[in-house]
């Protein structure tokens, strides 16, 4: 089977997404049309923003569509005809019907070792629980959410200082690796095994919550460490400061006896916050409506003292 007989249709709309779509249009598939998410309000502002995706298929002259909708999103594929839809983050449940649409099915890249992390927020979780590695499973979707069975499985190990943007950026590229490579065994005609997942090791990836943010000091350091690179960007990790809340945007966890949660422990060239077990060493901070600052130009103008407490 030749390039020209592989019609696809992609699903995505974060930045996760785009390495993929790249590599689709550089191996020459032809792709049918985009489904991205409508655009939504974003930033101070609210102002209406295009997503990732759509952007960059606008940028390669690829017609988009924004169906608001599972049943929607189904008369555009019918309409369509693809061999295959890829569906990358695409952040909308796909209806039964549409998944018996293409001859090879809708394909997913999903940013974990399936059928760990199966879910909205497996790149978070995974450093929050302190996960050694992570990967990308790329499967055939069926009904349930992240079940259907394994393609290809592609692991990577965590970096111990790794934050979620760098290991998604890292994932996104091992992804579309992966997901051509697939691919290209079908455009060959060669069989791809489809592996069904275990449910042994099964966990679920909770779409994070605004509410997660707030720092508890009764935890460990190292958890809070996990804490403070598993939800930059967003919701971020806060602590409340003079009564104001301020965001804790870099940290490392020291990992000693100290046990006096929230505790201001140094403030001389280095902010040091102790914990349930072991010392938070904070390296940058934010407060409301500011930029992000290094601990000690924050300090100028939000001083603390040893044994001040966090709340």
């Amino acid at each position: 089977m030749s390039h020209a007989y592989v019609k696809i249709v992609f699903a995505g709309t974060p930045e996760f997404a785009r390495p993929t779509l790249a590599a689709l249009v550089t191996e020459g598939y032809p792709i049918l049309g985009v489904l991205t998410q409508p655009d939504r309000p974003s930033g101070r502002g609210r102002k209406m923003t295009q997503s990732a995706v759509k952007t960059q298929a606008q940028g390669l002259g690829i017609p988009v569509f924004t169906p608001e909708n599972g049943p929607a999103a189904q008369a555009v594929v019918r309409a369509l005809r693809p061999d295959a839809v890829v569906v990358v983050a695409y952040g909308l449940l796909l209806p039964k019907g549409l998944l018996a649409i293409p001859a090879h099915g809708c394909l997913n890249v999903h940013a974990s070792l399936l059928p760990r992390w199966r879910g909205a927020g497996p790149i978070a979780r995974a450093i929050q629980a302190g996960d050694e590695k992570s990967g990308v499973t790329i499967i055939r979707l069926d009904e349930g959410l992240d079940t259907g069975p394994m393609l290809a499985h592609v692991p990577t190990p965590i970096g111990g200082q790794e934050t979620a943007p760098e290991l998604a950026a890292r994932l996104a590229e091992i992804g579309a690796h992966a997901l051509t490579d697939v691919l290209a065994s079908l455009r060959d005609g060669h069989t791809v095994t489809a592996t069904p997942q275990p449910e042994l090791g099964a966990t679920y990836a909770r779409k994070l919550r605004k509410e997660e943010a707030i720092i508890d000091w009764a935890c460990d350091a190292m958890t809070l460490d996990r804490q403070v690179r598993a939800f930059t960007p967003w919701p971020g990790t806060t602590t409340m400061i003079h009564n104001t809340v301020v965001k804790i945007c870099t940290a490392r966890g020291i990992a000693d006896n100290t046990r006096d949660p929230g505790r201001v422990l140094q403030v001389r060239g280095e902010l040091r916050i102790g914990t349930g077990q072991g010392t938070l060493l904070i390296s940058t901070l934010q407060a409301a409506n500011g930029r992000p600052q290094s601990a000690m130009s924050f300090l100028q103008g939000h001083p603390l003292t040893v044994g001040d407490y966090l709340g």
